[in-house]
């Protein structure tokens, strides 16, 4: 009987919340680590440019802006010579689409606004502008290229600015790994509060601090 007892494991019972509590633990870990690897270059892009966008007055780089002109070819200008159709904005025929990205090094996807006697293509994108003119009747084309540099660039990034669809699609899985990241952090302060005191109240500061700034000096 005194050997039954004394042998390892028997007369022991593990206790059901110690093993819920270790799944749980061991599941916040993977996501909170695996959220972090996904958001982290994003993080830090977007805290750095949020710093220069708080201080744009001082980090603002110079801007360069380059001219551009040339004339379409005959065959060219006769898919967009002038006629009495009412103004609209539609694409450039792909011909011409090509001609003036291979001629200007600007490219001319984008919807265009077309009038009697001219086509009128406005090229934002971050970090610069651009536009391209066209006239129906002659087939002269000038054209504008600004950057602004990689600051204004990354600054456009940040608030999606002329980006287009990928980098908005980007912005959104971003934004849901930051929101696992923080969810699975502000759980595991909960699992290890107990033995960290200071976790509440530092929680409560990052709660307060901006709260009182927002009540008291925002109006």
């Amino acid at each position: 009987m005194h050997a039954t007892a004394n042998k390892p494991g028997i007369g022991k019972s593990k206790t059901p919340g110690r093993g819920a509590k270790a799944f749980w633990m061991k599941q916040l870990h993977s996501w909170h680590w695996i959220s972090s690897a996904i958001s982290l270059i994003g993080l830090l892009l977007f805290a750095f440019t949020g710093i220069t966008l708080n201080h744009a007055a001082d980090v603002e780089g110079a801007s360069t802006t380059v001219e551009q002109s040339g004339t379409l070819p005959a065959p060219l200008l006769a898919q967009i010579a002038a006629d009495d159709a009412p103004d609209a904005k539609k694409p450039l025929p792909k011909a011409v689409r090509r001609w003036l990205d291979d001629q200007l090094g600007q490219t001319s996807a984008q919807e265009a606004e077309w009038s009697a006697d001219e086509i009128y293509l406005a090229l934002p994108r971050p970090g610069g502008d651009g536009w391209i003119a066209i006239d129906r009747h002659s087939g002269k084309v000038t054209g504008e290229s600004t950057s602004r540099g990689w600051i204004s660039y990354l600054n456009d990034l940040h608030k999606g600015r002329n980006a287009g669809a990928a980098w908005k699609y980007f912005i959104d899985v971003f934004a849901v790994a930051c929101f696992l990241f923080a969810l699975t952090g502000l759980l595991l302060l909960h699992l290890h509060a107990r033995r960290r005191p200071s976790t509440w109240p530092l929680v409560a500061a990052g709660l307060a601090v901006p709260a009182i700034i927002a009540v008291i000096f925002i109006h």
